[in-house]
């Protein structure tokens, strides 16, 4: 059994060994459709942004790749109480990790998990604005899935869906109140082989 073990992972990092030469770092940046959902949100409409950062897509094989990425993604909702508009804005550092099979020339089918850290949370009513960090955990977890196409040239597009797992509230009521980020991201990106 150990045999087979030490063969098994010596065939592995030989694979990639073999396919470190064209491991791809490139950039990217969209649009995000973000939105809260879970407990009492009837009232809380979605907020445009947007993300950008870097990724890094590491071949395994033919058919399947690896892809970590670190993302700055603006998220949040939008709702109006007695007439005035209030934003809440909530800034993340993600780092998802994709993987991703190629179906077709170019074409990928994406999935994977993505751990986020709160970089700021506000919110915001006409001139008047709020700090709402104390109130949202610091991490947040969640699921994407996807689809990309990219080019021979290295130009990628991509749309992407993340479904958020864990309860973003870390007020006094989290434990009965809970509301998870959930966000579409379009994007287009660069690879550099």
């Amino acid at each position: 059994m150990k045999k087979l073990f030490l063969i098994l992972t010596i065939a592995s990092l030989s694979s990639l060994v073999m396919n470190a030469q064209d491991i791809a770092i490139g950039a990217k940046a969209g649009v995000n459709f973000a939105s809260i959902g879970g407990d009492d949100t009837d009232d809380l409409d979605g907020r445009t942004a947007f993300h950008v950062g870097a990724a890094v897509e590491i071949p395994i094989s033919d058919k399947f790749s690896v892809q970590p990425e670190l993302l700055y993604s603006a998220q949040g909702a939008t709702t109006s109480e007695e007439g005035i508009d209030v934003d809440f804005n909530a800034d993340y550092l993600n780092i998802p990790v994709m993987a991703k099979f190629y179906v077709g020339e170019g074409f990928s089918i994406e999935a994977g998990p993505q751990l986020g850290f709160l970089l700021s949370a506000k919110a915001k009513a006409g001139s008047e604005e709020e700090d709402l960090k104390d109130f949202v955990k610091s991490t947040d977890f969640g699921a994407n899935l996807g689809l990309g196409y990219k080019l021979e040239s290295g130009l990628h597009f991509g749309a992407r869906y993340n479904l958020g797992i864990s309860n973003i509230n870390d007020g006094l009521d989290s434990e009965d109140f809970k509301n998870q980020n959930n966000v579409i991201q379009v994007s287009v990106g660069y690879f550099f082989n």
